[in-house]
């Protein structure tokens, strides 16, 4: 979702001549196959968008393989950029690297101040790992490696499976479903009391290459709205979004995860970027997508 955005930005601008590879062209989780990749295409930019994700379900229950994969893909690719003599690399984690209990709006300066949310607590080893590594880096070597901690993503391309899918989705997918089969219920997970903050991909992508030509950037920042709503407020939006009628309910027997998380942003605001996509706009096209690729058959539900 987020390289797809990626390249809708990038594509027309003269200042960049992209590089690509689609998962099934370069295993990231291989240092062989990264460091070929590296010798034979010589990029000048790095931007490590790839992650292995899902929501709550997929984060308790693959523990392994989630700290695994995504230690490996930011291993291999930040070691492999610097012995390839790349002198720029953004790298791309998520909120979810701050403790379960931090200060609300959740500034930079809380990470590893406490202990981490159980229930995606291999994910955020993972890109802790990877943000710290981007940091020694630079501080050891100098050159120019940073990182960006996005809030909750959504929009053109992201995954809509039933169980694995994150919360926003995962909504869309069961209320577009319950409205073409004329069901008069729809159960949320959770409560629907904690709070999530939502930012479009277009947004986070423009963000990234701002990132990308600010002469000193900061070691890390967030990317964010600055704004959150709770789950229950957002299943009411989206069911309105689709145009479902009937009652939603919730499971509470599932768990809710971080209360809040919410971040603060401002200290990438204050190097000129904002986000352009409200909330209501972002889930009208994002709606529009989902109907596009449900009916071209090419919706990603892994």
């Amino acid at each position: 979702m987020v390289g797809k955005a990626l390249v809708r930005a990038l594509e027309n601008d003269p200042r960049y001549e992209l590089i690509l590879r689609t998962r099934e062209e370069l295993d990231l989780t291989s240092q062989t196959a990264v460091n070929e990749f590296y010798t034979a295409e010589k990029p000048d930019q790095v931007i490590v968008a790839a992650a292995k994700v899902g929501g709550i379900v997929a984060n308790s229950t693959y523990p392994v393989e989630f700290m695994i994969d995504n230690t490996r893909i930011a291993l291999n690719t930040i070691q492999g950029a610097y012995e390839a003599g790349v002198g720029r690399l953004l790298f791309l984690g998520s909120t979810c690297i701050y403790p379960k209990l931090a200060p609300q709006p959740i500034p930079e300066d809380s990470l590893l101040t406490s202990p981490l949310e159980v229930t995606n607590e291999a994910y955020a080893l993972a890109k802790i790992t990877g943000l710290k590594l981007c940091q020694y880096y630079r501080q050891e070597y100098g050159v120019t490696y940073h990182s960006a901690m996005p809030t909750n993503l959504y929009g053109p391309g992201d995954n809509y499976h039933p169980e694995n899918s994150h919360v926003l989705p995962g909504l869309l997918r069961r209320f577009h479903e319950a409205k073409e089969d004329g069901l008069e219920e729809v159960v949320v997970w959770g409560t629907g009391k904690p709070r999530r903050e939502f930012l479009h991909v277009d947004d986070l992508a423009a963000a990234l290459v701002h990132l990308l030509n600010l002469p000193d950037p900061p070691d890390w920042v967030n990317a964010g709205t600055g704004q959150d709503i709770p789950i229950g407020e957002l299943a009411q939006l989206i069911a309105q979004t689709v145009g479902y009628t009937g009652r939603i309910s919730y499971d509470t027997s599932r768990p809710d995860g971080t209360p809040r998380k919410l971040t603060d942003s401002s200290r990438i605001q204050s190097t000129g970027w904002t986000p352009a996509i409200s909330l209501s706009d972002g889930l009208r096209l994002t709606y529009q997508d989902f109907l596009a690729s449900n009916q071209s058959a090419t919706l990603r539900a892994q």
